[in-house]
């Protein structure tokens, strides 16, 4: 489904970029003849020095710098570089970004495996520095890293062994995760085994590494969800369930995971390290009640209560610090639910709450199957639900207060979708995203547009264009 279904997508992580993008391991490169070595000023062959940048997505990240050696160019001078590069980049159309995109994504496929593995061998073992920053020590070095930026922990990892250990352990997203610093990115699939990657704060494109899935898993159902430091594809293989993992902190892609009653179909939804998959399908098409929470620190997976009725195709939220699992299809009859279940992970209880479901416009309809439809599209924002009308192109808002559904405002005008299906709308920390595009012949492009709703009525900005197929199989944000 829609929510968390994926047409898985990939490809090979062959160059350093990609490496950067997807790990957020930007290793640069060394020339061996000149003996520079990583983060080097030209000038100066002593100089290490990584500017850390002060993020704009509503988490409290500090402007860092770390400096190893003497350094000829001053903090001041580093800010003014940066913004000259910020309004060059700014200055150049949504088109021109799309075409020197490409060019740069052709280039950095050129660059051979082998010759990548050497490069980051290499960065990564660059110093011999056991305390991080020595002037400050080690707990005073995570604490700053905690605040930095993700996109910057590549560089990070690039100055030694010690720093690469900290970043690949997953300690940092712990503890910031713990202190409430959280980064989101969007991964989607717009292409048959292809994943993209947007980091909405930097506006930067990436992508993942590439699966090996058989053919029967290429074209199963799929569902896909962003916990933790990972991204979980779910699919089918031959007769069997299977589970793809990708982790950020080892870029690489796993199977073998098998939750408690595998399924399809599912609603989901993740908050931190947990989350909670409700409903779906069984092997046998049985349309299931039960549910399970998932621990990505943990590895494990435990069985919940049952929900009270069964349902597939729904959607899941988490809001209030409870689990919701919204509309879908189910009964004897299949028909459509209107209604919603939340459960409350103190109590571990189910409660039924009628006419939660944002009413699809083809529900009254008899000639129209109510499985043709997407499931509800629905995301929460600073503890406010809103949902994505499709047919009418407009947002709505649930009152809680009064348990009915709002219009407040309109969808981006180019976001296209076949009932429901192709169009993506998330939340991304303090703001909705739509990911999607027109629909045109051939090769068209895809969009994300952002609205922060705590600014007023919709009004939505343009964050980022690229040529790419315009249907979105499957779209989730992984915040960490």
């Amino acid at each position: 489904m829609l929510e968390d279904r994926t047409c898985l997508v990939q490809r090979d992580c062959r160059t350093e970029s990609n490496w950067t993008g997807c790990m957020s391991y930007h290793i640069d490169r060394i020339d061996a003849q000149n003996g520079k070595r990583p983060l080097e000023n030209d000038e100066e062959g002593e100089n290490v020095q990584c500017k850390l940048q002060k993020q704009s997505d509503g988490s409290d990240l500090e402007g860092v710098v770390f400096s190893v050696g003497n350094s000829s160019a001053s903090a001041d001078e580093q800010a003014d570089n940066q913004g000259r590069a910020g309004e060059n980049f700014d200055s150049a159309s949504a088109d021109e970004q799309v075409d020197n995109q490409g060019h740069a994504e052709d280039d950095s496929a050129a660059a051979p495996p082998d010759e990548q593995a050497g490069n980051q061998h290499q960065a990564g073992d660059n110093g011999d520095i056991s305390t991080l920053i020595p002037a400050i020590g080690r707990d005073n070095s995570v604490s700053s890293l905690i605040r930095a930026s993700r996109s910057d922990y590549g560089t990070v990892a690039s100055l030694n062994s010690e720093f690469r250990s900290l970043v690949r352990s997953g300690e940092l997203y712990r503890l910031r995760r713990q202190m409430g610093v959280v980064e989101h990115w969007v991964y989607f699939s717009c292409q048959l085994l292809e994943w993209e990657v947007f980091d909405p704060t930097r506006r930067r494109w990436m992508h993942l590494p590439t699966m090996n899935p058989n053919e029967c898993f290429v074209f199963s159902d799929k569902e896909s969800l962003a916990v933790g430091t990972e991204l979980l594809v779910f699919g089918k293989e031959v007769l069997a369930h299977v589970i793809y993992r990708y982790s950020l902190l080892t870029n690489t892609w796993t199977s073998g995971m098998q939750m408690n009653a595998p399924r399809c179909l599912f609603g989901s939804a993740s908050r931190g390290e947990i989350a909670i998959l409700a409903g779906g399908c069984d092997s046998r098409g049985k349309i299931l009640n039960s549910a399970e929470l998932y621990n990505s620190e943990q590895g494990t997976w435990r069985t919940l209560a049952s929900m009270n009725q069964p349902r597939k195709m729904c959607s899941g939220v988490f809001m209030d610090g409870k689990f919701y699992v919204i509309g879908g299809v189910g009964g004897a009859e299949s028909k459509l639910m209107t209604c919603a279940e939340e459960y409350d992970l103190t109590t571990g209880k189910w409660t039924e709450i009628p006419n939660m479901s944002p009413v699809r416009p083809n529900a009254t309809r008899n000639d129209i199957p109510v499985t043709s439809e997407a499931p509800p599209l629905v995301a929460v924002v600073n503890n406010q639900l809103y949902a994505a009308d499709y047919a009418a192109m407009e947002v709505r808002k649930y009152d809680k207060q009064n348990k009915a559904w709002v219009s407040i405002g309109r969808l981006p005008e180019r976001a296209a979708s076949m009932n429901g299906w192709g169009l993506a709308f998330r939340a991304c920390g303090n703001r909705l995203i739509v990911v999607g595009g027109p629909r045109v012949m051939g090769e068209g492009y895809i969009e994300v547009n952002s609205w922060v709703p705590s600014e007023g009525p919709p009004e939505w900005t343009l964050l980022g264009r690229k040529r790419s197929g315009s249907f979105v199989y499957n779209c989730a944000v992984m915040g960490c």
